[in-house]
């Protein structure tokens, strides 16, 4: 019996789907390379996970090896990159276009990850009416009538934290569906809203502390 696509993104523990970007981009590495052909074997040795979890992730993806052959490359980048959104683009707005925001809007190799973020938000009158990488920076006052026609589904959270609660709910209201929080603060929001939490601060935390114990 077959499985479809929402099936088998409904049963992938996250720590699986973590792990899934990391041996696409190595794939497409020996892709560039000129190979045709790649193992579990192969990936693991250099993505230091074992051979099996590799294989038993990569079964979540609807996509089998062939023994002492493994898998045909061209398939697996198609198939990881539909599984994980990035042939899809994504449309975004951003809220808070200070420097880590603004180093989001200039990157445009988000695109080729699927997501296209439209315009970004401010109140700060030096910022506002300006452009950075050709995306236009708007007051937030304007979001709710911006988005009818952005039509922005993913709000990118990179303001202080003090007021990133406050403007998480005021992009929800505005029609935001899931919110990828930058902000070391820990935003609260309705359970039919997604939410990815992405501190660089905390990471910071845990390089400096290991680093500290290994010295």
């Amino acid at each position: 019996m077959s499985m479809n696509h929402d099936n088998y993104h409904s049963r992938i523990p996250e720590p699986a789907l973590r792990r899934l970007p990391w041996y696409l981009s190595y794939v497409k590495l020996l892709k560039k390379q000129g190979y045709s052909k790649v193992s579990s074997t192969q990936i693991a040795k250099k993505i230091n996970v074992s051979a099996t979890q590799i294989a038993k992730d990569l079964s979540y993806v609807n996509v089998s090896g062939k023994t002492r052959v493994g898998y045909d490359i061209d398939k697996l980048i198609g198939v990881l990159e539909d599984f994980l959104g990035f042939k899809k683009m994504h449309t975004a707005v951003l809220f808070g276009v200070g420097s880590l925001g603004a180093a989001l809007l200039s990157d445009s190799g988000l695109e080729q990850y699927g997501l296209k973020i439209r315009a970004g938000f401010d109140v700060n009158p030096s910022i506002v009416g300006q452009k950075i990488n050709n995306i236009p920076v708007f007051h937030s006052d304007d979001f709710a009538a911006k988005n009818k026609k952005i039509d922005a589904q993913i709000g990118i959270l990179t303001v202080p934290p003090d007021i990133a609660q406050e403007v998480a709910d005021f992009m929800i209201a505005g029609g935001i569906q899931a919110i990828w929080n930058f902000t070391p603060f820990r935003i609260r929001v309705p359970e039919h809203i997604v939410l990815q939490n992405t501190s660089l601060y905390a990471h910071l935390a845990v390089m400096f502390n290991r680093l500290v114990k290994e010295g």
